[in-house]
């Protein structure tokens, strides 16, 4: 059943206005222990009829009774696609809210055609990739990396001085490319240090930048100017390698590159001989492909900081997003529209 036990549907608990939606969480594997603990599960009893025992993971093994009262499916990471086939057992489907970011792996075009409202939780996943990017950008000026290194390897005093020759984040430049919502948000993040800042979107007109901020430029005139350059632009058929040998090869000596937004934005063998050669430094969070093999080069450079993924929300971050998508489950409940919708033409500017 999709409710607790005891509870009785009738016609009218079906409608958004104030009554409790018929909800079947739909993701992968056990994510949902995660992403709903610490309360965010029985909030969200509260606010829709759901079974919180119950996952969908594969609509066409699901039970066809539970799909066929479904109104509003709640998704997350690994949520099954929503293809024709799938929405045809589903009738009485209303609704795809998403406590997670990009919808582009399960919102297919036949949920557009029937007119299904779609939420994201992409504007809280954004908080803490912004984060984890000002953190980057301030110790990669500071070359706290290589700080660390030469203290680890002299286990003693050494002339610091040298080390820190022309680096620190006085004056500094930094490079932003896309103005997207975590582009946006670095942005503010960046106001109170004493730092200029470029941006480079197309979408971006030079009023818009101007009340951001910052100062629009193209794209190769961001990347030579740049102490730091830091990749926030969608993963679409034309940003594929927007950052090809030719622009890394603009990228001033000692600058860094940071990207935590896909790794198809770079190509991996431009970026890999570059870096190699140490002319620059890197903070990669994404890569192509997402596991770079074990013989990569990236693994040990000491200019570079890989890590697997993890600007994004992780541990109790993702409890944000889960909340933030029960709030729009609460908003549906009542009538109101998504604070946080998303529709088809969105996603040709979105990752």
């Amino acid at each position: 059943m999709l409710v607790p036990e005891g509870t009785v549907l009738n016609s009218s608990d079906r409608t958004p206005a104030g009554r409790r939606p018929v909800t079947v969480l739909a993701m992968g594997g056990e994510i949902h222990r995660t992403l709903l603990a610490g309360g965010a599960l029985e909030r969200l009893g509260h606010i829709a009829a759901v079974d919180t025992s119950l996952l969908v993971t594969d609509y066409a093994a699901a039970d066809p009774a539970v799909l066929a009262d479904t109104e509003v499916l709640f998704t997350h990471w690994g949520s099954p696609q929503l293809s024709d086939e799938a929405l045809r057992l589903m009738p009485r489907l209303r609704a795809v809210v998403h406590a997670a970011g990009s919808v582009k792996h399960h919102v297919t075009e036949a949920v557009w055609e029937r007119d299904i409202a779609v939420s994201s939780a992409a504007a809280a996943n954004a908080l803490p990739v912004a984060e984890f990017t000002l953190a980057a950008i301030l110790f990669a000026n500071k070359r706290v990396l290589g700080a660390a290194r030469r203290y680890r390897e002299t286990r003693g005093a050494f002339d610091l001085l040298p080390h820190f020759a022309g680096q620190g984040n006085y004056l500094r430049t930094i490079g932003i490319v896309g103005a997207s919502r975590i582009g946006r948000r670095v942005i503010e993040l960046l106001r109170p240090f004493d730092l200029e800042v470029l941006l480079h979107d197309p979408y971006v007109g030079r009023e818009d930048a101007a009340a951001l901020g910052v100062e629009r430029v193209g794209l190769d005139e961001l990347v030579r100017r740049s102490h730091v350059v830091s990749i926030h632009a969608p993963q679409l058929p034309e940003t594929r390698h927007m950052f090809d040998a030719r622009l890394l090869a603009l990228m001033a000596d000692g600058s860094t590159l940071i990207n935590t937004a896909r790794g198809s934005l770079v190509d991996t063998r431009a970026l890999t001989e570059e870096l190699v050669s140490g002319r620059i430094h890197g903070v990669i969070d994404v890569t192509d492909p997402d596991h770079l093999p074990s013989d990569s080069p990236l693994y040990n450079l000491p200019n570079v900081l890989l890590t697997p993924h993890i600007a994004g929300s992780l541990g109790n971050e993702l409890g944000r997003m889960a909340h933030w998508a029960i709030d729009e489950v609460e908003r549906y409940a009542q009538g109101a529209p998504f604070a946080y919708g998303v529709g088809p033409d969105e996603l040709n500017r979105s990752a």
